[in-house]
């Protein structure tokens, strides 16, 4: 009767371990099924390294950039295409760790916990992706970069859809050249600036300081005025001193970021100190990851300014020529926020995703919206933006863009051609909601160089809207 009772007990036991390590596995299936599915050694997925069973990418009108032809990736026709289009669609090998055929690669061959890859098995590719870039629109934006190292980006700032999404340098991914990755001109040419690009900030985070200083200091601070004597001296060593483009006098909070007095805005960043601007940079998200799609995650913003800084640390970095690095993402989701009433979208590049059979998967990779500033301060902020424009860079230059923006013309080294070129904005338009940022490393000017890219670009994206 005991040996009996044992073996009932060892049985049990038995049943116990078999049903949870049953558990076990349907656990790690759901949860590690698409990694294991998508590892490189599966020859359904995979052929010498290089995804060969993903569906179509297009892009919003139906080009198709990429598709999977004869077991291989065949990337579009033209030469422009590929080469403008490729930091948003990703190469054969992975490389661009950002592109959408890296980041949605389960999603393109079709996997799923029921079926697994069944869509593959029946129709030799799996899903199709829509993108909500615009493959014209990314080719005009690479030629009006003219070679330039740099990013441009436009998004809609009601929906957060990209509409372009360029990084230079560039290759074609159907011609790699044999010096891609030993030449200076192609360098950094895996990366998508956009996303992963971290840049001195120059003259544009005097945008940042100004949402500080309205947020602490008031509306009030609209009607004070500062002097600007060409050199502000901070302390006693000359090699501290702030220096401006200009001698301009006696200067308002609007007149000062129209005419980007370096003098002025050092002054109010030191006065706000340094942990209010930390706490507005933070606030801003421009010190975090930027989510694309949900998948797609930017590089964090790096911000050194800490209490107890000496004031000429404030006031440099107040002007954005400290140790401040920005992600061009986190640039213009605050220009979004700006443009929409202080609300920051949700940055996407995924339209949807549908099957061989031509259904629509309604796959959403779009979050909520975050309130980064208050209306009132996005109100303040698209009026002094639209100011620099019409009283500054000069409104005829952007014809019917309604335009809001701010150059920056950031130091990297003491040779104005090695200045970093930088425009960002959005148009005060509601038929044409669009928020922008473009970057020309060694541009020197941001309102000479990239400026007039932004326009070209923006033009072109308007048309295609009337």
């Amino acid at each position: 009767m005991k040996m009996i009772t044992k073996r009932g007990i060892f049985l049990w036991i038995l049943c116990a371990l078999f049903l949870a390590g049953l558990i076990f596995m349907t656990c790690s299936l759901v949860g590690n099924g698409s990694e294991w599915v998508m590892k490189s050694y599966n020859r359904h997925v995979y052929r010498d390294g290089q995804l060969i069973a993903a569906g179509q990418i297009k892009d919003r009108d139906g080009t198709v950039l990429v598709e999977t032809k004869d077991s291989q990736r065949a990337y579009n026709e033209s030469k422009k295409t590929r080469i403008a289009n490729l930091h948003a669609v990703g190469d054969k090998r992975g490389f661009i760790a950002t592109g959408v055929q890296s980041v949605f690669e389960s999603e393109l061959v079709g996997y799923n916990i029921l079926f697994g890859v069944y869509e593959i098995e029946r129709y030799s590719r799996g899903n199709d992706m829509e993108l909500t870039i615009d493959a014209e629109i990314n080719e005009l934006a690479y030629d009006a970069l003219d070679g330039y190292k740099g990013t441009v980006a436009v998004a809609n700032y009601k929906t957060g859809d990209i509409v372009c999404m360029v990084s230079s340098p560039s290759y074609d991914v159907n011609d790699v050249p044999k010096n891609l990755e030993t030449s200076e001109k192609y360098s950094g040419a895996y990366i998508n600036r956009f996303l992963t690009g971290l840049y001195t900030p120059g003259s544009t985070f005097k945008l940042v300081t100004a949402i500080c200083a309205i947020e602490n200091m008031g509306e009030s601070v609209l009607d004070r005025t500062w002097t600007c004597d060409r050199v502000l001296k901070v302390d006693d060593v000359e090699e501290d001193n702030i220096i401006c483009n200009a001698r301009h006098g006696e200067v308002t909070f609007e007149e000062a970021l129209a005419k980007s007095c370096n003098s002025a805005f050092a002054q109010i960043a030191i006065e706000l100190g340094p942990e209010k601007l930390r706490a507005t940079v933070e606030k801003l998200g421009l010190d975090s990851t930027v989510s694309v799609s949900g998948k797609i995650t930017s590089s964090k913003g790096r911000f050194y300014l800490e209490s107890g800084d000496p004031d000429t640390t404030v006031g440099w970095t107040g002007i954005g020529q400290g140790k401040t690095l920005l992600c061009p993402a986190a640039m213009m989701r605050l220009m979004c926020a700006i443009a929409n009433d202080g609300k920051a979208v949700s940055l996407n590049l995924v339209n949807d995703l549908s099957n061989q059979a031509g259904k629509k998967l309604g796959i959403s990779f779009k979050a909520d919206e975050t309130q980064l500033i208050s209306s009132e301060t996005a109100a303040v902020m698209k009026q002094l933006m639209r100011n620099n424009v019409t009283e500054q860079y000069g409104d005829s230059k952007y014809k019917g863009l309604s335009l809001c923006a701010k150059s920056g013309t950031a130091q990297v080294d003491k040779v104005d051609e090695h200045n970093t070129a930088l425009f960002v904005g959005f148009s005060d338009d509601p038929e044409h909601p669009y928020a922008f940022i473009v970057i020309a490393e060694k541009g020197n000017s941001g309102s000479r160089t990239a400026g007039p890219m932004a326009n070209r670009v923006l033009q072109e994206v308007f048309s295609q809207d009337n």
